[in-house]
């Protein structure tokens, strides 16, 4: 088959390398073009050392864009972190179609930030789709789906890197295996079962200390590490990343304010929160780097009464 990749970033750029490495025929390579100042994508970069033709449009609505797609006789879109709207006019120019990934298991948790969200909704399992795509946000028939657990100590990132990453270029390279057999299915999806939760940026992230500590540390590892929870200390912001939560058997023995710090050590410090405790492992001042919690203590002169909010 003619396969066309299309993505961007380390996900894309590793879809590429999978199918190249087995030898398919990739004949072109769609890649999101770069904001003014920005490092070439790391997709368009392994395409240009491929010596595969590359192509950049900020559009997919537009016929001379589809006419230049036609023109090198497509038989399989693969489209892996795709952003920008795609129209059907130009999903349905490949002779068998275009197969695209989701890092959920759809119907559930269409959109983006579809990794997220699981883990803060407090989900025992998520996983990723390989879909039929169509003019709908994440509507299409599914063709492959893998399932991973979710652990009490999991966070965006290890559900990602660690697993959705690499359980995706298998599932796209098993795809295409399907879509050349001609045994790839197209099983509709149950629009009673779909959710949509929406981006997961800075407004979603804003820590309540009040809060009981499950929603707080569900809260902050789906957002660890993009966007980052965050709360604020003398009206500064403040992401937190890595904690650890410490329930409290006995809530009217906790002592302290929600969001007061009960506690300095070496490691860190300790909040309280509405049934428990919280200590604080790992933080970024605004416009600073991650640093250590223990290390923020002394630079932000933190004690025991020190509020966050």
């Amino acid at each position: 088959m003619r396969i066309v990749v299309h993505g961007q970033q380390a996900f894309g750029k590793a879809v590429l390398e999978a199918l190249l490495k087995r030898g398919e025929n990739v004949v072109g390579v769609y890649v999101a073009p770069e904001k003014e100042g920005q490092k070439a994508d790391p997709l368009k970069e392994a395409a240009l050392a491929a010596k595969l033709p590359v192509f950049q449009p900020a559009s997919y609505r537009k016929p001379e864009v589809w006419e230049e797609f036609k023109a090198l006789a497509p038989d399989l879109q693969v489209m892996a972190f795709v952003t920008l709207f795609v129209p059907e006019e130009f999903l349905n120019i490949p002779t068998k179609g275009s197969i695209q990934y989701h890092p959920s298991l759809l119907p559930a948790y269409r959109g983006a930030n579809a990794i997220n969200w699981p883990i803060i909704k407090g989900e025992k399992e998520t996983g990723l789709s390989i879909f039929w795509p169509d003019n709908g946000l994440d509507t299409g028939d599914v063709l492959v789906q893998k399932k991973t657990p979710i652990s009490a100590a999991d966070t965006l990132g290890t559900v990602y890197f660690d697993r959705l990453f690499p359980m995706g270029v298998e599932a796209m390279c098993e795809s295409v295996d399907l879509v050349k057999a001609g045994k790839a299915p197209r099983i509709k999806q149950d629009e009673a079962k779909a959710t949509y939760e929406g981006r997961c940026g800075p407004d979603n992230a804003r820590i309540d200390w009040g809060k009981p500590w499950e929603q707080i540390d569900r809260l902050i590892r789906g957002c660890n590490p993009s966007p980052g929870a965050w709360t604020t200390l003398n009206g500064a912001k403040v992401k937190v990343f890595d904690i650890k939560p410490i329930p409290a058997r006995d809530p009217k023995g906790i002592g302290g304010k929600t969001g007061e710090v009960v506690e300095v050590d070496k490691d860190g410090f300790t909040l309280a929160v509405a049934d428990g405790r919280i200590k604080i492992l790992r933080v970024q001042s605004e416009g600073g780097a991650k640093q250590a919690a223990s290390d923020y203590v002394t630079a932000a002169n933190i004690s025991n009464g020190t509020r966050f909010v």
